[in-house]
């Protein structure tokens, strides 16, 4: 859809800070006096010649919509798919509750007896006893995910993962192909359903953030579409909660300032959520007025690959986090592979529950994209950070930058003297390929110990 009238520029998500002033000050001289919108739009797009800026315009007024696309349940699903037996049953995919496991997923049905992810299994068994715990097969998990991506790259080769579930793309270079975003957006969730027998829900909007909160809103198996017009409308009922980064502390806090809904806190002043937050809070200010600038970046486009997960309830279990640690390295160092990529600094990001935001960052030895090799940087980052702190954790990330198409020299060699590297290569490669059919138990890497694969 074109802009073109004043009525329907009532909210600029995802355009820039000029445009945004061009909507909302300069539409009427654009409108009924030519000679200024052209002066005006001279400066916005470098056109010279009268009469070209208002096609310019045109152009530059569509709003692009983003698709973010969510599998439901994900590792749960997938083991539902190979057992269906297990249809109606409260499932968790997790590691074993003598072990201090933590719950890695939960089904749908699970979730009604109040279990969610990262929750210790041994709580999760007393809330539900007739639980069905069944092992994490991370390999598994990443062929389906294999086969998710390739069905995103049917419709556009501008995709952003976010995890193995989930990923933002745009599609409006292949609008013209395909249909505008609602069409490929809903071809590609019956394409998943058709093909994989999974259930992915899809939200549609100007920006990513918009797009995430529409995938989620309506979960299970929703589609939901916000159009650039309605996204105020959309978020102002919606509970504070649903901003990014506002946790169960940060809740309270606006609870005892009088701020329930995403309204009322794009209502207060900037500078006072500044005051109170610091740069979250002007963070929180512009994604409440729904706007957030970011585009969809492709791993190929990417400076770094990351993943980071923010826990349902704040943890403070330095084992747990490890563990969580673990798979968000595994993911990176899968996607690092898959991309043909190699690292030479692993990142790692620590969000507490007083919302204080920390990144320690450490340059291996050489480019790599073996997991072991970024796992033995990351949890020494991880134990460093955490070294006297008593505070709980609410997001924990994983980055890998510093990327290159090609392994370092001092890599290169190792891959033929270096019976360690050679080793490590093979495990990964088991792990991306084979491991998935006997389940991830046997060979899975062990986030307990500082050397232990």
């Amino acid at each position: 859809m074109e802009y073109t009238e004043r009525k329907n520029l009532t909210h600029p998500a995802g355009l820039s800070e000029g445009l945004q002033f061009f909507a909302f000050v300069k539409i009427a001289p654009l409108l009924k006096a030519p000679d200024e919108g052209d002066r005006l739009l001279e400066k916005l797009s470098g056109v010279r010649e009268p009469g070209k800026n208002r096609s310019f315009f045109l152009t530059v007024a569509k709003f692009s919509m983003i698709i973010h696309v969510d599998m439901d349940a994900f590792y749960a699903s997938v083991e539902m798919r190979e057992q269906p037996g297990l249809a109606g049953l409260a499932v968790v995919v997790g590691g074993p509750a003598q072990g201090r496991g933590v719950v890695a997923a939960a089904n749908y049905a699970a979730r009604k007896y109040g279990i969610h992810s990262a929750m210790p299994v041994v709580q999760a068994q007393r809330l539900c006893p007739k639980l069905v715990l069944l092992p994490v097969r991370m390999p598994l998990y990443i062929k389906v995910s294999r086969r998710i991506r390739e069905i995103f790259q049917r419709y556009t080769p501008e995709l952003e993962p976010l995890s193995l579930d989930e990923a933002f793309l745009d599609v409006s270079a292949s609008e013209r192909l395909f249909g505008d975003a609602v069409k490929i957006g809903r071809k590609i969730k019956n394409d998943i359903a058709e093909e994989l027998s999974l259930v992915a829900s899809v939200g549609i909007a100007p920006t990513k953030f918009v797009a995430k909160v529409a995938s989620d809103i309506d979960k299970p198996d929703g589609f939901v579409v916000i159009h650039a017009h309605e996204v105020q409308a959309f978020l102002d009922p919606l509970p504070v909660g649903r901003l990014w980064g506002v946790g169960k502390v940060t809740g309270s806090e606006f609870e005892r300032l009088g701020i329930h809904t995403i309204k009322q806190l794009r209502q207060q002043p900037r500078e006072v959520l500044q005051y109170r937050f610091g740069k979250f809070g002007e963070s929180l200010w512009n994604l409440a007025q729904g706007i957030d600038p970011r585009k969809v970046v492709s791993d190929s486009q990417a400076k770094s690959i990351s993943n980071e997960t923010t826990f349902a309830v704040d943890i403070s279990d330095q084992r747990l986090l490890r563990n969580q640690l673990l798979e968000l390295t595994e993911q990176v160092a899968f996607r690092l592979r898959q991309q043909g990529l190699y690292a030479r600094t692993a990142q790692i990001k620590l969000r507490f529950a007083d919302f204080k935001t920390i990144t320690r960052s450490m340059s291996l030895a050489a480019h790599t994209q073996t997991t072991k090799a970024l796992w033995n940087v990351a949890q020494e980052l991880l134990d460093a950070a955490l070294a006297g702190r008593t505070r709980a954790i609410r997001l924990l990330g994983m980055a890998a930058s510093g990327l290159s198409r090609q392994a370092s020299v001092v890599q290169q060699a190792d891959l033929f003297s270096d019976p360690e590297q050679e080793k490590q290569r093979e495990l990964d490669r088991l792990a991306d390929e084979i491991r998935g059919r006997f389940g991830a138990v046997s060979i899975r890497r062990g986030a307990g110990h500082h050397h232990k694969v």
